[in-house]
C-alpha cells in the first residue's frame, strides 16, 4: 500500500507516519504541507491511499480532490478537526475520516477499510460523493461561525462574531478579535469568501472590517476615508473599495 500524507501540521504528519510504521506492507511515498503540493503529488505519485487534511492553506482538501479528477482518485482518509456536524456529514456519505488527535484503533480501522477497497478494485470515493459532501458542509447560504486557527501542538477557535477586522500579512492574515491578534494562514480573497457579506466588508486591498464595529467615518480627500472603530482603531478605506462600504452603511 503506497500512502501519501497531506497535512499542514508537522506534528500531525509525524503522528500519521509513526502509526503507519506499525502496519505491515505500507510505504509512505510523500508528505505535503499544503493543498497544491497534495494535488500535484496525487497526479505524480499515484498513491493507493491519501491521508488528506480538510483545512490546508492555498487549497483545501476538497479542492485537492476536485483538481485530481475522478480517474485518478486514490482511497481517501480525511483528516479533520471539524465539529460533530461535519463528522455526521462524512458518515452520511460513507466517507472515511479520522479525528484529531488520532486514536490508534480508529486509525487502523480506516487503513483496513482502504485495503478492502483496494482488494475489491473499488474506488473508495467518487466526485459525486465529494460534491454531495460539499453541499452539506458548504451550502451557499452558510458561512463560518467559528474559525480554527492552528499553531504548533494546539488550535484556537475564534468566533466569527468576535472578529473586529482582518488585515493582510503576506501569505497569512492577521485576525483582530476582542483585543487579541491571531495569525492565520489564509489569503484575503479566501477570508472574504468565508465571511458573511452582511457583516463584513472589504474596505481596502489589505483590510476587511466588521461593519458593526464602525463608530465614525472621516473623509480624507481624493475619495479616501478613514474608519474609526469602537475600540479606537483607525483603518483606511481606499477609493477602489469605497462602494463596498456604501451599501452596507
Amino acid at each position: 500500500m503506497r500512502v501519501l500524507i497531506a497535512d499542514d501540521e508537522p506534528l500531525a504528519r509525524k503522528r500519521i507516519r509513526a502509526l503507519l510504521a506499525d502496519i505491515p506492507d505500507v510505504t509512505v511515498v510523500g508528505e505535503c504541507a499544503n493543498g497544491r503540493e497534495a494535488a500535484e503529488a496525487i497526479r505524480m505519485q499515484a498513491p493507493d491511499v491519501v491521508f488528506l487534511d480538510i483545512q490546508m492553506p492555498e487549497l483545501d482538501g476538497f479542492g485537492v480532490l476536485q483538481q485530481a479528477g475522478d480517474a485518478t482518485l486514490p482511497a481517501i482518509i480525511f483528516v479533520t478537526a471539524y465539529d460533530q456536524f461535519a463528522v455526521r456529514a462524512f458518515e452520511v456519505h460513507a466517507l472515511d475520516y479520522i479525528l484529531k488527535p488520532f486514536d490508534r484503533d480508529r486509525f487502523n480501522r480506516a487503513v483496513q477499510r482502504a485495503r478492502e477497497h483496494m482488494a475489491h478494485g473499488q474506488a473508495a470515493i467518487t466526485q459525486a460523493q465529494i460534491q454531495a459532501l460539499l453541499a452539506d458542509l458548504r451550502p451557499a447560504d452558510r458561512k463560518d461561525e467559528r474559525i480554527l486557527i492552528k499553531s504548533v501542538g494546539r488550535g484556537v477557535l475564534v468566533a466569527v462574531s468576535e472578529i473586529d477586522w482582518v488585515e493582510s500579512a503576506g501569505n497569512y492574515v492577521t485576525i483582530h478579535a476582542g483585543g487579541q491578534k491571531h495569525l492565520y494562514r489564509q489569503t484575503m480573497k479566501s477570508m472574504e469568501e468565508r465571511l458573511d457579506q452582511k457583516t463584513f466588508r472589504r474596505v481596502h486591498r489589505n483590510i476587511i472590517v466588521n461593519i458593526s464595529r464602525i463608530k465614525e467615518l472621516h473623509a480624507m480627500g481624493k475619495g479616501e476615508y478613514v474608519l474609526k472603530l469602537r475600540d479606537g482603531t483607525r483603518l483606511t478605506v481606499s477609493r477602489r473599495y469605497r462602494q463596498n462600504l456604501d451599501g452596507a452603511l
